[in-house]
């Protein structure tokens, strides 16, 4: 039986913190037992190189992935580069966690782009061909035209997941990459992103079971239960004009509650927002106190989930938090998913 694996998103980045204070953060982390911690690295936001630099140094034992890098903005070659760098400060401790990126984000800049799927499967090709040191000249699926003497002084293998919603695009990594990361909401939703992937490898004549399929949750935890459920009722209201329709129908939700509440969000009715969240909204994260979290969790692992990635809003308390999940929701789901 796979060992479970537990990580955790949103913690903010170099710019949030400051270097100290990630580097404590990072150190919490790592002591509180988690895996895997990911950090934001969207164009023009989140620390991005700097903030994964910083971590990898303060920590020993954990993996520290990118949440995700697209190959618009940076491109595939030095997305190879940074990766196999990253892989010798840290004694392979890197996950390359990349993504299409956002076509808002690039029309900020006026920035020439392709269509989503075709961009990202170019780019794990070429990122593939060149930490293995491959031909880059033959590799006719990785963008380019590239030449014979394009290669890495220094390649070094980097584990890729992708940050992906669609099926097209989960079949796509599916067929191509080592693990896949993508929200979940609700926690069920893993199962239609399974689904997806399980499809793609298996086209491909892969062993589904090589992948690492995370489910992506919103977490709202403190030892006061009411404290937790506020703090997600408020992400979920802020948040609920971007989530995806066909998801929410998907999983049984009404897409005019999520429609009325963003438009309260449009008219800075916060409050009103907040309030009109209903009670089956609210099912599109875990919430409560640590036992409440476990007991959410605990059918996923039951089900077949072997990886859970809590993320924001987390709590109030950030290193509270941290500590809650890691010294008393995890030991227990280890547990569960190796009895």
């Amino acid at each position: 039986m796979r060992e479970p694996i537990f990580s955790i998103r949103g913690l903010g980045g170099i710019e949030a913190h400051g270097k100290d204070d990630l580097v404590a953060l990072a150190r919490l982390v790592e002591d509180a037992g988690f895996d895997q911690v990911w950090a934001g690295c969207d164009f023009l936001e989140g620390g991005g190189i700097v903030t994964l630099t910083v971590m990898l140094m303060a920590t020993t034992r954990l993996k520290v992935g990118s949440a995700v890098m697209d190959p618009i903005t940076i491109h595939p070659g030095q997305l190879a580069q940074h990766a196999s760098a990253l892989q010798a400060l840290s004694d392979d401790r890197f996950v390359l966690g990349i993504g299409a990126g956002s076509d808002a984000f690039y029309r900020w800049a006026s920035i020439p782009h392709e269509a989503p799927v075709p961009r990202t499967r170019a780019a794990i090709v070429a990122i593939r061909a060149l930490i293995e040191g491959r031909d880059m000249s033959k590799e006719t699926l990785a963008g380019g035209p590239w030449t014979s003497t394009a290669r890495l002084a220094h390649p070094r293998d980097v584990p890729i997941y992708v940050g992906a919603m669609g099926p097209k695009m989960l079949q796509m990594a599916g067929r191509l990459a080592d693990g896949v990361i993508s929200l979940s909401l609700p926690p069920s939703y893993v199962f239609e992103v399974m689904k997806h992937v399980n499809a793609g490898a298996i086209a491909a004549g892969r062993d589904p079971e090589e992948i690492d399929v995370a489910a992506g949750l919103w977490c709202g935890i403190s030892e006061d239960p009411d404290e937790a459920r506020a703090m997600l009722r408020r992400h979920i209201a802020l948040m609920s004009g971007s989530l995806s329709t066909d998801a929410l129908l998907a999983s049984g939700l009404d897409p005019a509650e999520f429609a009325h509440v963003q438009a309260l969000v449009d008219a800075d009715r916060i409050d009103d927002a907040v309030s009109a969240v209903t009670p089956g909204m609210m099912t599109l994260g875990v919430v409560g106190g640590p036992n409440d979290l476990i007991d959410q969790c605990a059918g996923l692992l039951e089900s077949g989930v072997r990886h859970i990635s809590f993320g924001t809003p987390l709590g109030r308390d950030k290193p509270r938090a941290i500590k809650l999940i890691g010294e008393r929701v995890i030991p227990e789901l280890r547990r569960i998913a190796m009895s």
